[in-house]
């Protein structure tokens, strides 16, 4: 039965069935159990051209096609995907892999900073604030999703086998890229939150919807720790190489 509400992004629907199922037009397609969903645009298709990987299928949508790869490594296949862009997006195209047979979700992106923390540096986000719409759609409405601890607890063992520093954060999720303003930034800092992306609840939402594994490594990119001057910084370009690599290291311990 519907949960209703006076306003229609809470509503939720706990029990039918979906009218278009995810994987609806998959063709005997079998993907590896472990995906890495790599928020790292052109990064992600080089080094899939540089490893000669399989393009087991394809994720067809309005403005394009995105390969879903598939590549070996340590001797482990694994499913490569360049991430899109927004919750809608994320959620939707990782719901199809999830039909497609991947159970273990690595995601790996960059993120604005609310607080003084340095660009480039790694952070593994234990809770997310739903301030977007998609998670609405697979889990009742509450004001946090929580990631799975085991993941995190794994991201954090493979960086520190890699000697590499990091913190846990709270990440505010928004649909909003323009509309992060003074207050609201200030708003969300106070009440915990240290970075801003546009996933991160999206996807935690589908994985515990669906009962798989996720989790998610952060760079940090811009700064908005100043509401007076946004600072672009590099956008944390410098890392996107190096994360891809951390990456591919940490998901075989998933």
């Amino acid at each position: 039965m519907i949960e209703k509400n006076e306003l229609p992004i809470l509503e939720y629907d706990p029990t039918s069935q979906e009218v278009l199922k995810p994987g609806h037009d998959a063709k005997g397609v079998k993907l590896p159990e472990k995906c890495l969903f790599a928020f790292l645009g052109d990064e992600v298709d080089e080094y899939a051209e540089q490893v000669n990987a399989t393009v087991a299928d394809h994720f067809i949508t309005v403005d394009r096609l995105r390969p879903i790869y598939v590549i070996k490594d340590q001797g482990e296949p694994l499913c490569l995907c360049r991430a899109p862009l927004g919750g809608p997006a994320a959620a939707q195209f990782m719901d199809a892999l999830i039909a497609l047979g991947c159970r273990k979700f690595l995601a790996v992106g960059s993120c604005g900073t609310l607080v003084d923390i340095k660009e480039n540096d790694f952070l593994i986000p234990t809770r997310a604030l739903r301030d977007e719409g998609t998670s609405y759609k697979y889990l009742p409405a509450s004001r946090y999703v929580d990631l799975d601890p085991v993941a995190v607890e794994k991201i954090g063992q493979g960086l520190a086998e890699q000697g590499l520093p990091y913190e846990h954060c709270t990440t505010w999720t928004t649909d909003g890229f323009f509309r992060e303003t003074q207050d609201m930034v200030e708003y969300r800092r106070e009440e915990g939150c240290q970075v801003v992306e546009m996933e991160c609840a999206s996807m935690a939402a589908v994985a515990a919807k669906r009962g798989v594994e996720f989790g998610q490594l952060l760079y940090t990119a811009d700064s908005l720790a100043n509401v007076a001057a946004h600072d672009d910084r590099s956008w944390g370009k410098a890392a996107q190489e190096q994360a891809m690599h951390i990456c591919l290291r940490i998901i075989h311990i998933f």
